[in-house]
């Protein structure tokens, strides 16, 4: 037997609706097996992007950059780029207050085969005290991979997505504004190469770890193209022989990634995220038969003034205290029978009948888990 007490109970509605939105999922899920492609649930090893991230500056800021007497290292890299420039500042420049100038990071991702002269979007975040980075350019930077290459260089004037006002003491502010994007923003300066034209075979990366998957991966790209052109690794890898002619590679892995394969069923897998208490459950679910006892535990607390007035002439002051009133309310936990569930809809009908609200049913569905009664793998995001 698996008892739970719950101290929430009037959020049965939600999770009706909960239910119901399962229910619909569970239907679609009903419909027959639809064939996929190989391109939505593998990919080819080795191609894929690479991070950059650079230090740089934001110029042209009317008054809501870095507080410079704070962030001194926002004068320093303004006074190294002057002397690139060939501009010397005086002496005592770290004390000056340039607040429209804000330190950034800025990071983007260098696409697969991408070449020099071809541009990419940039991501620019204040990393000091700046209270907004709209209106704002950025100069010059060198964006760098993590072997410390110079990959691209960005600049541009960045968009903010974001708005505020200030006056009085008084503050409004829409979204965020101290971060921004540079569409196009950045340069190529260096490809990075792949291996994609490397030895007389290609690695298919399945997206996620099965065996099942991998099978028939491998099974579809041999009945179209040829026993013996691809066998499976792993339960995330299959190789394949491809022609060693690169023009003759790249069609010969458009026409692979085209190939279709049925749609397999899952693993069992339900989804929870403590934070919002959310929970997703997959067609492969299923529950075993078991019993769980479940109540409502409600603690009430009120505060009820207490005013102490002195006698006339005592020399005495009137005294305000509170007096707190605490309540404890537990309902009897009743023990429900819970059936064996083959189907995800049975399951649905199953937790929606213990009428349990969302953070309850985390900690139920644990519970049944570890009582061996729930057919499925728990995950918490």
């Amino acid at each position: 037997m698996l008892a739970f007490t719950s101290a929430r109970p009037d959020a049965r509605p939600w999770v009706r609706g909960l239910a119901t939105l399962v229910l619909i999922a569970f239907a679609l899920t009903g419909l027959p097996a639809q064939a996929v492609r190989i391109k939505e649930v593998a990919a080819i090893q080795g191609v894929r992007s690479n991070s950059l991230t650079g230090y740089g500056l934001v110029v042209g800021l009317d008054g809501t950059g870095d507080q410079t007497t704070q962030m001194p290292y926002t004068t320093q890299s303004l006074s190294n780029y002057m002397q690139q420039l060939g501009i010397t500042l005086p002496a005592g420049s770290a004390q000056l207050q340039l607040k429209n100038v804000a330190a950034v990071i800025v990071t983007a991702q260098l696409p697969a085969f991408a070449q020099p002269g071809q541009t990419i979007d940039i991501n620019v975040s204040s990393i000091g005290n700046a209270k907004s980075l709209k209106g704002g350019t950025l100069v010059t930077t060198p964006l760098r991979g993590v072997d410390g290459e110079i990959y691209a260089l960005a600049q541009g004037n960045l968009v903010v997505g974001g708005a505020g006002a200030s006056a009085g003491g008084s503050k409004v502010q829409i979204n965020h504004l101290s971060a921004g994007r540079i569409p196009g923003g950045a340069q190529v300066e260096r490809s990075v190469p792949t291996p994609l034209q490397d030895g007389d075979t290609i690695s298919l990366g399945l997206n996620a770890s099965d065996f099942q998957t991998a099978r028939h991966v491998a099974a579809a790209i041999n009945n179209k193209l040829g026993n013996g052109i691809a066998r499976a690794l792993d339960g995330r890898t299959v190789q394949v022989k491809a022609p060693n002619d690169p023009n003759a590679r790249v069609n010969f892995i458009a026409d692979l990634e085209e190939l279709s394969i049925e749609s397999m069923v899952p693993a069992a897998k339900v989804v929870m995220n403590t934070r919002t208490g959310s929970i997703v459950l997959n067609q492969a679910v299923t529950l075993g038969p078991c019993a769980i006892a479940h109540g409502n535990l409600s603690v009430t607390i009120s505060s009820t003034p207490v005013i102490s007035q002195p006698n006339a002439l005592s020399g005495g002051q009137t005294v305000v205290a509170q007096k707190a009133d605490i309540q404890i309310k537990q309902d009897p936990g009743i023990i429900m029978n819970l059936p064996a569930s083959p189907q995800l809809a049975d399951v649905v009908r199953a937790l929606n009948a213990l009428g349990a609200t969302p953070q309850d049913l985390l900690a139920i569905l644990q519970a049944i888990k570890a009582a061996g009664a729930l057919n499925a793998e728990l995950e918490v995001i």
